[in-house]
């Protein structure tokens, strides 16, 4: 199989020289695959890092329970978001949120969309932390939860316009603190945590 993928998360080499990886596809959703570590300069040494959105040619001996990276391209990385510990904390918490928890096939091609989005935004925004609150409640609304309806029904009324314009808002331009969007999140998180059935850390 050839698609294209983003990685979510990426594991070291064990002793036998063999790399883990979690792959967000359009055809399969979430899924691991496993590389053998290449000899230097070959094509097939070029790394793979977190957040890269590569072309990928996948094999599998067993209908798919488990794959192997045959080869890789990358077509776009994002290297700026590992400048940034916030930003870097803030787009492994997506990479996570995705990585673990079921995509339906019709919910994909929006999957897909939303984690090339916000990873891009990561990587040129000054706020990641807007970045994610906006991109989980994006996933948990796609996802089909009542997140309007119910979570931001949640919210000190005093908050709710804040919030609203910051969800609403294009980009990261807000005049919310630091502190406001780290307590929606954890408000966001614990009511996905209670009322959805989705893994949040």
């Amino acid at each position: 199989m050839t698609t294209e993928a983003i990685v979510l998360e990426k594991r070291p080499a064990a002793a036998d020289g063999w790399e883990n990886y979690r792959l967000f596809t359009l055809e399969s959703g979430v899924l691991s695959a496993l590389r053998r570590q290449g000899k230097k300069n070959s094509a097939a040494a070029v790394p793979l890092d977190l957040f890269d959105e590569v072309e990928i040619s996948l094999e599998s001996a067993n209908e798919g329970r488990s794959w192997f990276i045959r080869e890789a391209r990358v077509r776009t990385r994002h290297v700026e978001i590992g400048r940034s510990y916030e930003a870097l904390l803030a787009a492994s918490a997506l990479a996570r949120l995705i990585g673990r928890n079921p995509v339906g096939p019709e919910s994909r091609a929006a999957v897909g969309a939303l984690l090339r989005e916000a990873f891009a935004a990561f990587a040129t925004r000054d706020r990641p932390d807007i970045v994610l609150l906006k991109s989980v409640y994006r996933f948990a609304r796609d996802e089909g939860y009542p997140v309007r309806q119910e979570w931001l029904a949640s919210v000190p009324k005093a908050e709710r316009p804040a919030v609203l314009d910051l969800l609403t808002r294009p980009g990261t331009g807000s005049p919310a603190s630091a502190a406001e969007v780290a307590a929606w999140q954890r408000r966001l998180g614990d009511y996905l945590r209670a009322e959805a059935d989705l893994v949040i850390d």
